[in-house]
């Protein structure tokens, strides 16, 4: 099975809480993985709220995004 992002709602900080396609809700707190110039406008926090769920994946404006399976494994259960 594929892991997939179903929905996504901003917390707070860089946290956001995913459900997943297999049933699984999950906390991810993106801090220290904001590495990398495609990254840095998602230090902004107003730029970082505004993602959408796009390719199975939550995904920003500029293009930027992370592996579903890289969300799933840093989660901690919701």
């Amino acid at each position: 099975m594929f892991c997939e992002v179903m929905q996504a709602e901003y917390l707070d900080g860089y946290r956001v809480k995913l459900l997943f396609n297999d049933g699984e809700t999950k906390v991810v707190d993106l801090a220290q993985s904001l590495k990398g110039s495609v990254f840095t406008p998602l230090k902004d926090i107003e730029f970082f709220k505004n993602f959408s769920i796009k390719f199975n994946t939550i995904e920003w404006e500029n293009g930027a995004d992370f592996a579903p399976e890289y969300l799933y494994e840093i989660g901690t259960a919701a």
